[in-house]
């Protein structure tokens, strides 16, 4: 026995000197090794892992349908450098490199499999910059909201279909527009993004379509439109809400005829395009009010994408304030370890009009004004300020307790006071979630949902 624990003990050394994550499953695929590395990239402890289902444990987008652990243990064969995104505990998607392979005993029998993957976070930030290629994993959040969109957005990238994006401005409607182009088969093609209330009708009407020379007085040569510049791959058209009639029209006609007609053309032009389209309007409002064609409402609205205001999933803000923090630093050369606990209290505290982006602007000015160390309560703009109030004379930031209470009770209203949900939603352990219940004296609903009991 003493031999065996000294052998396990060599073999734990060994697999967390590795640094890639490296795990084991038996037949049941239940987790029987997971080293440091795993524990790193992950965020989950071995103690939690070990005995887990490994889907439970990494929610990867390949879990469900083409999972490389189960290709290898159905056919023998190992699965080299496949990719991936996997689920960390904090919500992040993260992109990785897997290798599996049989585990056998001494007598050669197969008793489970081994993967090991690696983080390929760093590798990903360098192809962004090279190429400005933003997905999937930019979008950050851990909200019910989110994590419906999440689970929807692979389905529609593949699918090809025509996509309306509604939100209040700031929600992230263009990138999640370009992560659905690279998700999806189009890919490696161009995304052409137009915003159609930044131009007039004149001007928006060439742009999108081109002319031919000699079309009018200053046509001196041929000049080709955005949808013919994104052929073969995705065209968005943001805030297509404030298209006029006249152009609603053409636009009609290129998502029925697929087809498009420079000014001064002979005859129209084939166009391979997606188009995602997107607004901050109530688009079925404007078509009741006929300032919208109902017919190319339909067309556009094949599939609906609605993005949350960040008011309504403030759980998410201590991520974003994070993934903001880390984003700046490298932008701006500094080393700031990350917000107060005032100044987070604050922020979860914040309405936020112009959502993610103006928590994003108020974080760069954050960043401005810190020399360095930590972001405090004066390095805010005035108006978050609570010298300055919002509100009753006064008024004092939310403690943060007080935010975390508020956090992990909606949780839990959500999950209908489910604790072991609420843990998986927040990305706590459910002994955490236990001790906060109690330390912050939070009701739990009742199982019928009609009252409330003290835990």
């Amino acid at each position: 026995m003493s031999y065996k624990k000294n052998c396990d003990e060599r073999e734990t050394v060994i697999l967390d000197s590795v640094n890639e994550g490296v795990f084991t499953v038996d037949q049941e695929w239940r987790i029987t090794t997971f080293n440091a590395a795993a524990e790193r990239i992950t965020g989950i402890s071995r103690k939690d892992a070990i005995g887990s289902r490994c889907c439970d444990v990494f929610r990867a987008d390949i879990c469900e349908k083409s999972c490389a652990l189960r290709r290898t243990m159905t056919s023998g064969l190992p699965v080299v450098n496949a990719t991936a995104h996997i689920i960390n505990r904090q919500g992040e998607r993260i992109p990785i490199r897997i290798s599996t392979a049989l585990l056998k005993d001494n007598k050669c029998r197969v008793i489970g499999g081994v993967e090991t993957f690696q983080d390929l976070t760093q590798v990903e930030q360098l192809r962004k910059e090279l190429y400005g290629r933003y997905t999937f994993e930019d979008i950050v959040g851990r909200s019910p909201a989110m994590m419906r969109l999440f689970e929807v957005l692979p389905l529609v990238a593949e699918s090809g279909s025509t996509v309306l994006i509604e939100g209040p401005s700031g929600t992230g409607k263009e990138l999640f527009a370009r992560a659905i182009h690279h998700l999806s088969p189009r890919k490696d093609k161009p995304f052409v993004a137009v915003n159609c209330a930044a131009l007039p009708d004149t001007l928006l009407e060439s742009e999108l379509f081109g002319y031919k020379a000699g079309a009018f007085t200053d046509a001196k040569r041929d000049k080709p439109g955005r949808f013919s510049l994104a052929d073969g791959g995705t065209i968005f058209l943001d805030e297509i809400g404030d298209v006029s009639p006249a152009l609603q029209v053409r636009l009609l006609r290129v998502l029925q005829e697929r087809t498009i007609e420079p000014l001064g053309a002979v005859k129209p032009a084939a166009v391979d395009v997606r188009v995602i389209a997107a607004t901050n309007r109530v688009l079925l409002d404007e078509v009741r009010a006929g300032r919208f064609r109902e017919d190319l409402f339909y067309r556009i609205r094949v599939v609906r994408l609605e993005l949350p205001e960040l008011r309504k999933r403030r759980e998410d803000i201590p991520l974003l304030v994070e993934r903001l923090v880390t984003k700046f630093n490298g932008l701006h050369g500094k080393s700031i370890a990350g917000v107060s606990d005032d100044v987070l209290a604050q922020l979860m505290e914040y309405d936020y009009p112009g959502n993610v982006r103006e928590l994003e602007n108020i974080i760069e000015q954050a960043f401005v004004l810190c020399r360095g160390g930590m972001i405090e309560m004066i390095h805010l703009p005035p108006e978050l300020r609570p010298s300055t109030g919002r509100g009753s004379e006064g008024s004092q930031p939310m403690r943060l307790d007080a935010v975390e209470k508020m956090v992990i009770s909606e949780a839990l209203r959500r999950n209908g006071g489910s604790r072991k949900r609420t843990s998986g939603e927040l990305g706590i352990d459910v002994s955490t979630l236990f001790r906060k219940i109690r330390q912050l004296g939070i009701e739990l609903p009742e199982k019928d949902g009609r009252g409330l009991r003290r835990q």
